[in-house]
């Protein structure tokens, strides 16, 4: 008879100690062993490269890697709901607003309104459907200690929420390093699959820890493989729960652009593919900010412009 596989100790293979070394090593879930290669697995649990193999091989059954029609991905879309951002001209930019099943990444430069994205979202996220929401709760992984409950009670008033059922509704995990980043992402499905009603996952900063840690050229590729497992979660999470996943970025210049714009996102192309929908912010004129479209799967280029104030993002 053929076990199932459902946890990591499932796998052949892997006992309780090689279990624990595996987590430690960023290795959370299923998911990221499925798209492990035999030597990060060598060398983080000391397996030969056949049994390595073996194991990949079997998170990747179980994780029912393959092929489904069209019609099938079709049925999936269908099911996507969107939430609004509170500003009509980001709304329409987007389509309808921040979707389900993929990952929303917001970039942009030091005080360009990242963070205030995210607390929007965690009200918004929590409005009925008929006014834009999806009446659910959120997950905010806060890797830089920015989150602030008090914008959160701000926010709420303007909708004319109770603050507190809106503060209850919300899950802040504090991630010290990149190692509990991804231990914190493996926690949160475990929170989804207990709790349904979750339907908003916000991760500030998504490279923060990474870039922080992993430093100079020789370390590059060692951080974008572990960047790669981190946000291969996530799109899982995202599709297999339906769930709208917001994650901001931070950016830098490139020396090479001489003219126009040098700002480019960290992460290279691991972030720009998993990504769906990618949003470049920057200050306006004045008061104003600007969320510009960059990418987008079905969804044209275009600029949204917009403020921020003491009750969140609003047109202007």
């Amino acid at each position: 008879m053929t076990t199932k596989i459902e946890k990591i100790c499932d796998l052949p293979g892997v006992g309780p100690a090689a279990e624990e070394k595996l987590i430690a090593g960023g290795f959370a879930s299923l998911e990221a062993i499925a798209v492990a290669s035999p030597g990060e697995l060598s060398t983080t649990a000391g397996f030969g490269e056949s049994t390595a193999r073996k194991i990949i091989q079997a998170a990747r059954e179980a994780m029912n890697i393959g092929f489904e029609s069209a019609k099938e991905s079709l049925a999936k879309r269908v099911k996507m709901i969107k939430i609004t951002t509170g500003s009509k001209a980001i709304d329409d930019l987007l389509g309808g607003g921040i979707e389900s099943q993929s990952i929303t990444e917001v970039y942009g430069r030091f005080g360009s309104g990242k963070t205030q994205w995210c607390f929007q979202l965690c009200v918004t996220a929590q409005l009925p459907k008929e006014k834009g929401g999806l009446g659910g709760k959120v997950i905010y992984i806060d890797s830089e200690n920015s989150f602030r409950p008090e914008r959160v009670v701000n926010i709420a008033k303007r909708y004319g929420m109770d603050p507190d059922k809106v503060l209850q509704n919300i899950m802040v995990g504090r991630a010290y390093n990149a190692d509990h980043q991804m231990l914190l992402a493996d926690k949160a499905k475990e929170k989804v699959e207990e709790d349904p009603t979750i339907k908003l996952l916000i991760v500030d900063s998504l490279t923060a820890h990474f870039r922080a840690e992993f430093t100079g050229r020789g370390q590059l590729a060692d951080r974008q493989q572990k960047l790669n497992r981190h946000m291969y979660m996530l799109i899982k999470l995202a599709e297999s729960k339906n769930l709208a996943v917001l994650v901001t970025n931070q950016v830098m210049d490139r020396p090479d652009v001489l003219f126009g714009d040098p700002t480019v996102p960290i992460g290279g192309n691991i972030v720009a593919h998993a990504s769906k929908t990618r949003l470049y912010l920057r200050k306006g004129k004045g008061e104003t900010h600007v969320a510009k479209l960059v990418d987008s799967p079905y969804l044209p280029d275009g600029e949204a412009i917009y403020k921020v104030t003491a009750e969140g993002i609003i047109d202007e």
